[in-house]
């Protein structure tokens, strides 16, 4: 599924799919511009708990502070809530299924899903593939 078309809206940050190919490499490329998702407990932040912020893994804008981080059992690094502005919001309708997709307003690379199941005040849970971040210590 290419979720890129011709018709898709312009971002602040906008390349062509053979200069993020490039860029990204073809796993990352495969998960944030082409909607893919890893393997669950494969990812390197779903378990990892510093201190800082977890941005964009395309473009670097900063998506979700590390307090937001809590262990949900899911196989995927879960947050309770984004900084405000970063996430776009999409109805998925993929694999047989209603969900809300989450990207990065800043490029509109595919990140995962928020859910209303979270276990905290917010009730969200945005599950969020390991490859779609990068991670900045404080």
């Amino acid at each position: 599924m290419n979720i890129f078309d011709k018709n898709s809206k312009k971002y602040p940050v906008n390349k062509t799919e053979e200069e993020w190919r490039a860029e990204l490499g073809e796993e990352r490329y495969t998960i944030l511009r082409k909607a893919g998702t890893e393997y669950p407990h494969t990812g390197k932040y779903n378990l990892h708990f510093e201190k800082g912020r977890y941005v964009c893994g395309a473009c670097k804008v900063p998506l979700f502070d590390s307090e937001a981080k809590f262990e949900s059992n899911c196989g995927w690094p879960s947050f309770d809530k984004a900084i405000e502005g970063t996430i776009e919001y999409r109805r998925d309708t993929s694999h047989g299924m209603i969900r809300t997709e989450t990207l990065c307003a800043n490029c509109g690379s595919h990140l995962g899903h928020i859910f209303e199941d979270g276990p905290t005040e917010t009730g969200v849970r945005y599950c969020i593939n390991s490859l779609s971040m990068d991670f900045e210590n404080e």
